[in-house]
């Protein structure tokens, strides 16, 4: 298996968050990806690969014209104002308001074009973002091309992005990037399989009336958790999309046991759908240990989830999500892809 990787993501350092009503150093790490990259080296995966580059229109295929030019522009509008501080939204549009126009000042933008104080930028965040972008796209290069798998090591990840919104540390939504191009390739059906602890909501959205992406998310239910306003079971899809999204909300504390259950019911709908390949968004948030989150998986399960994955028998392309264990981030991911190599 290959390992798309790209030092780029440290431009991406820095940056802050809103927690608990306080403005914290950004969980979502550059610590992340040397962990993992440590862990990784110590088994005999595959090759270490950088991303090639793949241009602007992959990503247009899924995120509006606008919304693209508004991150491209928005560090250099930020720093127009005699600002030398990560740019963080303060504000948002609330339901009854206009989202028919786009301010013309930056923190009216931010506003606009975000849905939460978690996705914060900073001199490197756009190039970092489009290195994520052409790692998934690099990925799909691959599989695409005949391999059996691949690991797009991303980072920002990506599936809380909806097609013009950031949010939840999420600019491009790299696992829907990866999954139009598998679809332009020539791929009829292609499922998205979500394991990350937070609902993929912006990959949902952006799928949701369409019925040659299956969205399947195993999540937090969230009645409890962010994103909080999508994921909840009844959310089928729409139109002719409706049928081909499920998700498998689990309240906090849910161990394997509950977690593997939803992940075969997720995997049944995946095998009945008849996919050409999946991607898969990985998150071992639902680690045990996890800062941010509420489920008790431990290490050992992760070589559980990669094993059950690659009975799915696709070729598969995994797209790195959230995990903010430092410490144990690596032996998760990297259990992950063992379990789906030793199957």
């Amino acid at each position: 298996m290959k390992i798309i990787h790209s030092p780029r993501h440290l431009g991406h350092s820095g940056h802050v968050e809103l927690m608990n009503g306080r403005v914290v150093p950004a969980f979502e790490k550059p610590e992340r990806v040397a962990m993992i990259l440590n862990a990784i080296g110590e088994r005999p995966f595959g090759t270490l690969i950088e991303p090639a580059a793949h241009g602007l229109d992959p990503l247009l295929k899924v995120h509006d014209a606008d919304y693209v030019r508004f991150l491209a522009d928005a560090w250099k509008l930020w720093t127009a104002d005699g600002r030398d501080f990560p740019a963080l939204p303060s504000f948002w549009r609330a339901p009854g308001m206009r989202t028919d126009i786009v301010p013309e000042t930056i923190d009216g933008k931010l506003g606009h074009y975000s849905f939460d104080a978690g996705c914060c930028m900073v001199a490197g965040t756009w190039d970092a973002v489009q290195a994520a972008a052409d790692i998934a796209l690099t990925g799909v290069d691959l599989v695409a091309g005949g391999e059996k798998s691949a690991f797009a090591l991303c980072r920002p990840p990506g599936h809380h992005a909806h097609a013009g919104t950031m949010g939840g540390y999420c600019f491009i939504n790299n696992a829907a990037v990866a999954a139009q191009s598998f679809r332009d390739r020539g791929a009829a059906r292609v499922a998205i399989l979500d394991v990350d602890y937070h609902h993929g909501n912006g990959t949902q959205a952006i799928f949701y009336d369409r019925p040659d992406v299956l969205v399947c998310n195993i999540h937090a239910d969230p009645l409890q958790e962010f994103p909080y306003f999508l994921g909840f079971a009844d959310e089928i899809g729409a139109g002719v999309g409706e049928g081909f999204n499920a998700n498998f909300p689990l309240r906090w504390g849910t161990d394997y046991a509950g977690w593997g259950a939803a992940l075969e019911a997720a995997c049944a709908r995946i095998e009945a759908f008849g996919a050409d390949v999946v991607v898969v968004s990985l998150g071992v948030d639902t680690y045990k240990e996890d800062p941010i989150s509420q489920f008790l998986l431990d290490s050992p399960d992760y070589l559980k989830i990669g094993a059950r994955i690659a009975a799915l028998a696709r070729p598969t392309l995994f797209v790195m999500e959230g995990g903010y264990a430092v410490e144990a981030i690596g032996i998760n991911v990297a259990n992950t892809l063992e379990g789906f190599l030793q199957r």
